[in-house]
């Protein structure tokens, strides 16, 4: 059986990684993008000069060939389903007993005038990195459109080199939308004292024409004209399935996917930003564009197409990312706009840059979700709370099996927990404080 993969992202890696683990099955891979496989959450770093592309990548150029998974450079234009066909842009055909797509996403835009134009791009492929560094020589300012995690990478990667930045983002503070607003006041103001020129509740109204094709400024909402040589478009990004609406694949905002990845055709599967699965479990969002939820993808439907049929759960929402000096955990529900029976338990530190969140139901006191800034806290530990729907006070008592900052660190638990009896009135008194030994064996049953 020839098991073809169209896209060689974490999901479509992932799924021809455990096909070949699981299976004796030809498999092929095929990318328009790289020859190779590569973090693609590590661009940014090359550009800034701490890694080498070559560094990027998980795996040797011979692991590949090692474990007879075939790689196949080229751009599908077409797929015949009933004939099982791939139609390459070069002209050359490939047949597959099943596929799987793996397409990834594509930066969204607005039908702003000008956003086609050269110095105009997002930030997601390898040719995105390429493009960017061929256009930052002599760059006297970049403008950045949209706020979220693609833009304070990319906003980060010019400051390194210098480059002054303009970030424009409509909304009144700093990804408010997901964030809650203690936080996202805590990035905005993280942004800018990075020197970075932050325009909030600032749209983008139009990207100015040199006259010979190139960007030249853009133009805000309210008239206002900010002279530029590069524009970053990262105002979010959707599913690369334009070119597959006409067919008979069944799709959405994405390709729409059962509980085994499978879409409504015989043979085809898809995975990773491009899925959107018809039937989310509770919590969790059709269509989440995040590297574990692509690598589960990946890992899941191998074992369904080796003849073990398993259902894509991905368990408690998480996510990690930083804001230039800030790093950042969240678990379970969390989010800028939080239902009126929800409340929190929220300590932040007099330097601005750590906070710690805990979420809860005040109907039932189960904790529900955790936020942290500049403070790390294992996963294991957050996540088996969530799952046991522990109760916020067991959860603040117990607070320090959570912590996962190196042991020289200050901790902040008993702050938390002087926080929340401010808060409520309680006496509440934390038990246990930092320990592997503890948390290893809370997470065993132990303790």
């Amino acid at each position: 059986m020839h098991i073809a993969i169209l896209g060689n992202g974490i999901s479509g890696i992932t799924a021809a990684r455990f096909l070949r683990k699981l299976t004796d099955h030809q498999i092929t891979v095929i990318s328009a993008e790289t020859d190779h496989f590569f973090s693609r959450t590590a661009l940014m770093y090359v550009y800034m000069g701490h890694m080498r592309y070559e560094d990027i990548k998980p795996y040797e150029d011979w692991f590949w060939e090692k474990n007879r998974i075939d790689l196949k450079r080229g751009y599908v234009e077409q797929i015949d389903f009933e004939q099982k066909q791939l139609h390459f842009r070069e002209g050359d055909q490939l047949g597959y007993d099943k596929l799987i797509l793996a397409l990834g996403s594509t930066p969204n835009k607005f039908g702003w005038p000008g956003q086609d134009l050269q110095g105009v791009r997002g930030l997601y492929s390898y040719q995105d990195l390429e493009y960017m560094e061929a256009h930052s020589e002599g760059l006297e300012r970049a403008v950045i459109v949209g706020g979220g995690l693609i833009g304070i990478e990319m906003a980060e990667m010019f400051h390194s080199r210098h480059i002054p930045v303009t970030f424009l983002v409509r909304e009144s503070a700093y990804w408010n939308a997901v964030l809650p607003r203690e936080e996202s006041e805590m990035v905005t103001r993280h942004i800018r004292e990075h020197g970075l020129d932050l325009r909030l509740s600032t749209e983008l109204k139009e990207i100015v024409d040199d006259g010979e094709g190139r960007a030249c400024a853009v133009i805000t909402g309210a008239g206002e004209r900010i002279d530029c040589g590069y524009v970053g478009l990262t105002a979010g990004v959707h599913p690369s399935i334009s070119w597959l609406k006409e067919t008979a694949l069944e799709t959405d905002k994405g390709i729409l996917v059962d509980d085994y990845l499978q879409t409504n055709l015989p043979d085809v599967y898809a995975i990773g930003d491009c899925a959107q699965i018809r039937n989310p479990k509770p919590g969790r969002r059709p269509i989440e564009a995040v590297w574990y939820t692509g690598r589960m993808m990946g890992e899941t439907v191998a074992h369904t197409i080796s003849g073990r049929p398993t259902e894509y759960d991905p368990g408690i929402w998480f996510n990690s990312a930083k804001f230039m000096d800030i790093e950042y955990q969240v678990y379970g529900d969390v989010s800028g706009r939080m239902p009126d029976h929800y409340a929190s338990v929220y300590w932040e530190h007099a330097d601005g840059r750590k906070s710690i969140r805990i979420v809860y139901d005040q109907n039932t006191q189960e904790v529900v979700g955790f936020n942290l800034m500049g403070v790390r806290y294992r996963h294991e530990v957050c996540e088996r709370w969530l799952a046991q729907k522990a109760s916020v006070e067991a959860v603040l008592q117990h607070l320090g099996l959570a912590n996962f900052d190196p042991e020289f660190y200050q901790q902040f638990e008993r702050e938390v927990v002087a926080q929340y009896n401010q808060q409520t009135g309680r006496h509440l008194k934390l038990r246990q404080k930092r320990g592997l030994s503890r948390a290893l064996a809370f997470l065993r049953g132990r303790a």
